[in-house]
């Protein structure tokens, strides 16, 4: 049986096991994004916290992934057997792109833009919003692309604590030693990427300001 029969009989499975892997990116995208622009925006502010910041989030990066959904286990509240240290996991490895981007997006605006908004009476809060949000949207956009597409294969790991998703198969084809079932879990999580990439890079262009 080759890979594509393998699917088709078993579609059923195949989809819930596709929204499952969906739901785990989209909740810690969701997390990531509401933790991340407010603390890049922080950074342009309080230039002493970006040492700390970005510091403790490229530490995130460096610890193994299936490490950390192990380490996340036993932690009261964030952990135990789940989506949720699934969720917790996947929200700390987007954080880093997400604040980088914001910071970098925010603190390339031109300064002469800035300069004309002061000019013209704009509290801090309005230059943020009305003129560095809008004209950084795009790099904060692009950050939030890296993010999602890293945050689609690493949710393969959440198998293996119990949160589902396409690393299902995955896991059970390593088990078995067949390449067709882990095959199946790996094709569609790739086809996930390449379409949230494919998403995410369409509005990128669309809102980026020219």
């Amino acid at each position: 049986m080759g890979v594509l029969d393998f699917l088709l009989s078993n579609l059923g499975e195949v989809s819930e096991l596709t929204l499952q892997h969906v739901e785990l990116v989209g909740v810690s995208m969701i997390l990531a994004t509401t933790v991340g622009v407010p603390l890049g925006i922080l950074l342009t502010r309080r230039a002493a916290l970006r040492r700390w910041v970005l510091g403790g989030a490229n530490i995130i990066q460096t610890i193994p992934s299936l490490a950390l959904f192990g380490f996340l286990i036993p932690v009261p509240v964030m952990g135990g057997i789940g989506s949720r240290t699934a969720i917790v996991a996947l929200t700390l490895y987007a954080l880093l792109p997400i604040i980088r981007n914001t910071y970098a997006g925010i603190r390339n605006v031109d300064p002469a833009v800035i300069e004309a908004g002061r000019g013209m009476g704009m509290t801090d809060q309005q230059l943020l919003w009305r003129v560095e949000m809008p004209l950084s949207l795009g790099v904060i956009l692009a950050g939030i692309r890296v993010a999602t597409v890293i945050s689609v294969g690493v949710a393969t790991i959440a198998a293996a604590v119990g949160a589902g998703g396409l690393g299902m198969y995955i896991f059970r084809g390593v088990g078995m030693v067949n390449n067709q079932v882990i095959l199946a879990g790996a094709i569609p999580a790739a086809a996930l990427a390449v379409l949230a990439d494919f998403g995410l890079g369409w509005a990128e262009r669309r809102l980026a300001v020219k």
